[in-house]
């Protein structure tokens, strides 16, 4: 970056160094259950507001990209209406700032620390720990998966990549905002495989289904962003998987962090993030 922007120091929740091999066990909420997660300990980090990077880090440079994104879904609650209406944004939104010749929005999840103790079925708390969503086994993997049950696996000879999209539901994000680390500050030695199971509300005992994430073991040459007061016509691209990156550059970890010098009468964070498979030209 030509200009030092903003920072801030805080803590980010890093796989304990010790550990080799982790699991991650998800229950539903509503279970009762609490995640099971690796040890994990955390350090003090400074973390860049990429508002005053100049140039800002984009997809291609760092792995994650600030985008201008209103949405016209009054109720990022309603399944329904995100799968109807917010999905087609969304594929328009990645083919309009990527170029994409198709996208495929999978999956989509809320995340809300005031709604999920209330026990409101599907939402989940914010989480801290810095992570990717795929690793080079997985990402291939859900790809295809992804591909052949969209109908679109005469395409999987393109360049493809795992992208998450994530919106403030309200505004501004001030508590937890999300970290983001420049995928071209890490190395290999920095990721960590981590089976992840997810459970269903009808069967506690046998994964709904299973795959795999990377951990991030800290490094002190990790460059962190985030974005202040981040608003819901706003959006973060963050790129998990790339098949044209086969090393480390093409995964970029991101975790939720406390901000220190968040107002004590802020709201609590409210977001909302849709996973999707970008297929390039």
């Amino acid at each position: 970056m030509n200009d030092e922007p903003a920072a801030i120091e805080a803590p980010i929740a890093y796989l304990a160094q010790h550990i080799t091999r982790a699991a991650h066990l998800v229950y539903p909420p509503t279970s009762g259950r609490p995640l099971v997660r690796p040890e994990q300990e955390y350090r003090t980090m400074r973390i860049l507001d990429c508002r005053e990077c100049v140039p800002r880090p984009t997809l291609a440079t760092a792995g994650f990209e600030l985008v201008t994104a209103p949405t016209a879904v009054t109720d990022l609650y309603d399944d329904d209406a995100v799968r109807t209406h917010y999905y087609p944004e969304i594929v328009a939104l990645l083919k309009s700032c990527l170029g994409a010749r198709a996208v495929v929005v999978f999956d989509h999840n809320q995340r809300s620390a005031t709604r999920a103790a209330a026990g409101q079925r599907g939402v989940r708390a914010p989480v801290a720990a810095a992570h990717v969503d795929y690793t080079p086994s997985s990402g291939p993997r859900r790809a295809q998966e992804i591909l052949e049950t969209a109908g679109l696996a005469a395409l999987s000879g393109h360049r493809l990549a795992l992208v998450n999209v994530w919106r403030p539901i309200v505004g501004p994000v001030q508590d937890v905002p999300l970290a983001l680390c420049d995928a071209q500050s890490t190395t290999r030695a920095d990721f960590v495989e981590t089976d992840i199971h997810h459970f269903g509300e009808d069967d506690l005992e046998q994964p709904r289904h299973s795959g795999q994430i990377y951990s991030l073991r800290h490094n002190p040459a990790h460059r962190w962003y985030y974005v202040s007061d981040m608003q819901p016509g706003e959006v973060l691209l963050l790129q998990n998987w790339n098949s044209a990156d086969p090393d480390h550059r093409g995964y970029m970890p991101h975790t939720g962090f406390h901000h220190p010098a968040a107002p004590a009468d802020c709201v609590p964070r409210e977001s909302i993030e849709a996973r999707t498979l970008v297929v390039y030209p």
